[in-house]
């Protein structure tokens, strides 16, 4: 078969000549300005490439195309080499094109047009074929990774053609600081392309996926990626969430214990003061709650919640103060708190008419501070307290001038009661209105 083909190729070399040289004296002058072009090709591995040599100005003169080994693929419109996966595209005194299929890596190299004017012309187009890199794999990761370790990853590919470039991403941001490595393979026109990860791990990284992405030219600017997601183990991380930040006596309080950790811990507990819960009717423990139902005063302590895993250990504290209801004063209360004021002013009311006013201004401490709209109770009070005290005060300056009165017609009398006559009568008098310094009668 190979002598065939051989025999093949000399018989339209042999006949391109003898027509070049028949017609040579006729086209010696037209020929001068006749060129072939062409064009370098790019092809991914396993695709087709179109090879296509043009004549802007030819007079009948024929076109051929080779490989690089120079064997005659087409000859104007006429096939010489059996390859099926050699085609002819289009055949015209202008224009010669032919295709390849499924191109390999050993299709590449320098294809050559030729125009057979004398003398011949040729034109060389270059097809560069594309090695596609394979599906990257990540290696180095073993389930699960502790917190503090540190951890390689290696992502490698093969059969890039030219070498292929790696890049490493973590929560979708790029790392940089990476190792590359690129090795020649075996059929010496394809890489083998490898790039190493090294970071140390913790508690966040988890979950988290890395992604080694190939990129590289026969990909159509769709990357090839790998992906390794990351199972990380540590130990419990706990914190202590009270349902009210204000806890008063005789309310619940439930004390929530949040913990996280990989593996999931364990039922948490609970204790106070460093021993048991001390009352476990009204502490009542469901899952990660404690729940306080009625809290009084021996409720205050320090609660501590721990949490544990195959890891470790890790536990968080609570403070707990128990504060007092506020007491919440009711209008009527303020009524007693004015009249036991206005008792105790009494003695200084019944000397000075004027005291009433001052004593209706004096305010309950026990009133409720920022009180802006008018307290009905409270005016009804005061000017009940008000009219009291005027009563208490017309009663008692009656009564005192009523005795002061008496006596003051009892002293005047006496000595003149026993007198034989008028002028005795007033002698006395004046004697006893002179002993009268002497006597005086108080009224307490």
């Amino acid at each position: 078969m190979i002598w065939k083909r051989s025999a093949v190729l000399r018989f339209y070399s042999v006949c391109g000549l003898l027509l070049q040289a028949a017609a040579s004296k006729n086209k010696v002058k037209g020929s001068q300005g006749q060129f072939p072009l062409t064009q370098n090709v790019t092809v991914v591995e396993g695709g087709t490439a179109i090879l296509t040599c043009r004549v802007d100005q030819n007079d009948n003169t024929s076109l051929q195309w080779s490989n690089p080994a120079q064997q005659t693929l087409y000859f104007d419109d006429k096939k010489a080499l059996r390859d099926n996966r050699i085609e002819l595209v289009r055949a015209s005194w202008h224009e010669l094109s032919i295709s390849v299929s499924d191109v390999s890596l050993s299709d590449e190299g320098q294809y050559t047009c030729s125009l057979f004017t004398m003398p011949v012309k040729t034109s060389k187009a270059y097809l560069t074929v594309l090695g596609v890199p394979d599906k990257p794999q990540i290696s180095g990761f073993s389930s699960p990774v502790m917190e503090g370790d540190l951890m390689q990853l290696t992502c490698k590919t093969s059969g890039s053609k030219p070498a292929a470039d790696i890049r490493w991403f973590k929560n979708d941001k790029e790392i940089k600081d990476v190792k590359y490595l690129k090795e020649e393979d075996a059929n010496r026109k394809t890489f083998t392309v490898s790039s190493t990860l090294d970071f140390r791990v913790d508690r966040s990284d988890d979950g988290v996926a890395v992604i080694c992405r190939v990129d590289h030219e026969s990909l159509n600017a769709t990357p090839q990626v790998a992906m390794q997601v990351l199972e990380i183990h540590y130990t419990p991380s706990v914190k202590i969430i009270p349902s009210t930040p204000f806890p008063q006596e005789g309310q619940p309080l439930i004390l929530t214990c949040e913990s996280k950790g990989k593996p999931l811990p364990e039922p948490v507990l609970w204790t106070k003061d460093g021993g048991e819960l001390p009352d476990p009717d009204r502490m009542v423990v469901s899952g990660r709650e404690l729940n306080i139902l009625f809290l009084n005063k021996t409720d205050n302590g320090t609660y501590r919640c721990e949490a544990t895993n195959t890891i470790g250990q890790s536990s968080a504290e609570y403070v707990l103060i128990v504060h007092d209801v506020p007491n919440t004063l009711l209008p009527t209360t303020i009524i007693p708190s004015l009249t036991t004021a206005t008792v105790t002013t009494t003695v200084a009311i019944t000397t000075s008419p004027t005291t009433s006013a001052t004593t209706s201004s004096v305010r309950d401490p026990n009133a409720l501070a920022g009180q802006t709209g008018p307290d009905h109770a409270l005016i009804g009070g005061i000017v009940a307290v008000v009219v009291f005290v005027t009563l208490c005060s017309i009663f008692l300056l009656g009564r005192y001038l009523a005795r002061h009165k008496g006596t003051y017609l009892t002293n005047e009398a006496k000595g003149a009661e026993d007198a034989p006559d008028a002028d005795t009568a007033i002698i006395n008098a004046e004697g006893s209105q002179v002993n009268a310094e002497e006597k005086k009668e108080y009224f307490i």
